[in-house]
Order: structure tokens, then sequence, then C-alpha cells
């Protein structure tokens, strides 16, 4: 049993002027150090011959032992490919085994600290993780300066445009994901957890997270710190570890002589040999991996070392052999369509603020996102009665980039598809006509990304069109 430390989170915004002076510092000097370093591990390894258990589906690559855990290049050979601006996050990079043989893999989005670069601090954990058996994008955030509410948005963002628009969508298996992330993109990765109950694992290292309340979080959680980190010190971490709830699955570790950036631009042998099996256990279900951590096999600079084992993964469930099913289509709310070419603002009951296309894109596959109302063209909606469209800039539409629960919600070039199309319900929701599901906002937050879900009614799915 944990004891449990409460640390009520801050005012609802988040920005960069509540980091602490001394703490901007830090971690601007850290990122600074990380950007220099050398970051050059695109090493393509050959992949072994591996067997799948035939009780795990999910079971990737060989039998794992505690040489093959400590090996920054693993049995899947691996490339990478750029992922552009304008999904959500500032663009990044995604990494996956070439291998086609075994199925879909799980996958891990990745964030880095704060003013820092993926390509700078994280790039190594890419080619790693991938030729492990993991698909992997790595984001650069939109500002540099985002705090931990926001990165967690962009993660999440990340991994809905790696399952359904990426060019290595049908390599993954989209219910089997995970996130992670250093410092503030630790405390990033946290709230993406607290916000996402269905993913799969999160591995904060040394994260950074005023805003998240973990108390909510019951996804399986890995923390790890640093010995001499100054700016996210062990204690905090520690603080941050006990504040789950106890029946989540979760594990600590403290890295001997760890400063915060101990991971920075290079592999820690330490981080390495215990979030593998971690990731493993939790995102692949594959017990093989249990033995490493419970009890932890290899203690070598470890200072703490605190689990919940057995760590217990879901039990599997084998996937169809048939192919995906689409989920029944829930039944719409009955609508109201408002007189066409109503414009004006569509406002959150529950938020209070509005439906917003971030830095007044213009991309295709921009994901709108929840933002205080300022009344701009980028907040400005048409709805057209005859075509059913969410027009925005009098010539991009509301578009949902699927049609099951957590579907994107984006603009799009008008096509005149049913996925374009809306209704405007009584009830003051807004249902797609493809779908039958909702638009809902994830939380109230600026920032908080706009997605398809079963209609319930509740107010974080109801809207007002505000002249």
């Amino acid at each position: 049993m944990r004891v449990h430390a409460h640390h009520p989170p801050p005012s609802e915004e988040a920005h960069a002027d509540r980091v602490p002076a001394s703490v901007r510092g830090r971690l601007f000097k850290l990122a600074t150090a990380g950007i220099a370093a050398a970051v050059g591990l695109f090493t393509m390894t050959v992949a072994t011959s591996s067997a799948s258990a035939a009780d795990n589906p999910y079971q990737r690559g060989p039998d794992p032992t505690r040489t093959s855990v400590t090996a920054v290049n693993g049995p899947f050979a691996n490339t990478s490919v750029s992922v552009p601006t304008g999904q959500g996050f500032n663009g990044g990079r995604i990494y996956y085994p070439t291998d086609t043989s075994q199925g879909t893999f799980g996958a891990v989005a990745i964030s880095p600290g704060y003013t820092a670069l993926f390509s700078a601090e994280l790039a190594w954990m890419g080619p790693w993780l991938a030729s492990h058996g993991f698909v992997v994008i790595g984001i650069e955030t939109n500002s540099t300066n985002d705090f931990d509410t926001a990165r967690g948005t962009q993660l999440l963002a990340a991994l809905d445009y790696l399952t359904q628009r990426s060019s290595v969508r049908d390599r993954v298996d989209p219910n089997r994901l995970a996130v992670s992330g250093h410092s503030m993109g630790g405390g990033g990765a946290l709230s993406a957890a607290a916000r996402r109950s269905s993913l799969k694992a999160v591995v904060g290292i040394t994260p950074y997270s005023p805003s998240s309340n973990l108390a909510n979080v019951r996804v399986p959680t890995m923390v790890v710190s640093g010995q001499a980190d100054t700016v996210v010190t062990p204690s905090y971490a520690l603080n941050l570890y006990n504040s789950l709830p106890s029946t989540t699955e979760s594990v600590y570790l403290e890295v001997a002589g760890g400063d915060h950036g101990f991971m920075v631009g290079r592999s820690n042998p330490v981080l390495v040999r215990t979030m593998l099996p971690f990731l493993k256990m939790f995102v692949d279900n594959d017990t093989r991996y249990s033995q490493f951590l419970c009890p932890l096999m290899d203690n070598s600079g470890v200072v703490t070392y605190r689990s919940t084992c057995p760590l217990l993964p879901t039990p599997t469930t084998p996937p169809p052999t048939t192919g995906p099913t689409t989920p029944p289509p829930t039944t719409p709310p009955t609508t109201t369509p408002p007189p066409s070419g109503s414009t004006g603002q569509i406002v959150g009951t529950q938020s209070n603020r509005c439906i917003d296309v971030p830095n007044s894109s213009r991309n295709n596959g921009t994901r709108v996102q929840l933002y205080d109302c300022h009344g701009q063209a980028n907040q400005t909606w048409t709805y057209d009665s005859s075509t059913k469209q969410l027009r925005v800039y009098g010539d991009m539409c509301l578009d949902a980039s699927g049609s099951g629960n957590g579907a994107a919600v984006q603009i799009y070039s008008c096509h005149n598809q049913t996925n374009q199309q809306w209704n405007i319900n009584s009830n003051g929701t807004i249902s797609g006509v493809q779908s039958n599901r909702c638009l809902d906002a994830w939380s109230t937050n600026n920032g908080a990304q706009i997605q398809l879900y079963d209609c319930h009614g509740q107010t974080n799915q109801q809207f007002r069109i505000r002249a």
C-alpha cells in the first residue's frame, strides 16, 4: 500500500511563467546541452527469428534474456519516416520495425522536456524501442515552452495521427498504445494517461507534473528519477508516484548518480533494462519479461525500487481473424438544425471555451481544440443545413478522421462525404452523420482536443452556436 500524497493542481491554465525561475533556468541549460548531444542512432539491426506464444497473440520477438534487455539494438530491423506539422503537434519522426510477418505492433508516443527538442534529447529511444518490436512516434511540441497539459494533448494527438492517418498505420495495433516523456514531457505523458484510460502504459522520466492529479490515473505507470537531480528531485518524483491509486500497477526507481539529463542524447543502462520490460508487459501483455522487474533482477545502479509486483497485465484477447469489426452505431438525439447560414462560435457548455483551429492553420488534418473565445476567423463556423457541413474560413469543413470512439475531429477541404456532415441536436450535442457519435471534449482546458465519442448528453458533449 502506497502512502498517498495529494498535490492539488494549480490554476486551470498552464503557462510557462508558472515555472519557477530557477527551474526554468536549469531546464533551459539542460535543453541546450541536449541539442549539442550527438544522436545519430539510426542503426538497422538484422531481425532474428521469433516465436509468438499461442496464448499471447501480441508477443513479439525471441525469449528475452538478461543480456537482450540491456541491448540498445534489439532483434527487429527498423527504419523511420518524418511526420509533417499540422497534426495537432509540431511534427516529429516515426520509427518502426520493417518486419511485416508478425502482424501489428504496439506503439509509444514520446515528448521531450521543457524548451527541448525530441530530435536532440530523446531521438535515441526511437530506434531502440523499434528494434524491440514497437512503433514509436517522437514529437516536437507546438511550442518548446508548452506546459505538461499541452504536451499531454499533443501526445494523444500523435497517437491518433499514428493509428489513423500515418503512412505506417497498418503496422500499429490501435488498442495497444503507450506514452512517455522526459521532464515536462514526462508530466505530459502523465497528463495524457489521466485523460485516456485506454492507454496500456505510461513512463514518466524525471517527470515535472504541476497540473495533473494522479489520483485518477488507472494506466500502469512507471516513474523514473535521478539521485542527483536538482530540477525534479527524487522526493518530488516519489511524491508523484505515491499519489497514484494503490490499485494502479506501477513501478518507481531512482537511478544512482543520475542528474536531470542522465538520458539526454544517450541511452542509460538502468532505463533501458527496466523501461523495456515494463512496456513489454503492459503493451504486449508479455509475461516473459516479468522476471526482470518482479523482483528487480539487476539492482546495479538503482538506489530505490518500488513496485506493485507481480505487475499483472490485462489478460489477452486474441485479435479477430476476420478483420476488424465496426462497432454498432449509437442512436443519435433528435435533431433540430439551426437556420442555414447560421454563423458564429461553437461554445462548449462545460468549458465555456470555443472550438478553435490551432494557430489559424489552414492545413488539411489540423485537429480542432477548445480555446478561449476571441471571435477570430479560426473560431467562426457556418452551418449549412442543406449539406449539414460546419465550415470555417468559408472553404474548410469540420471533418471526422474515423467513425469509432476517440476518432480525431479536424478540418479538411470540403468534399460532401458523410464524415463531414453533422446533426445539430436539441440537447446541445453535435453528432456525425457517418458515425452517429458526438463531438466530445477531453477536458475543459485550453488545448483540449475534440474527438468523437458515444453520445451520452453530458456537458462535455454539449455545444451552442453563438453569433
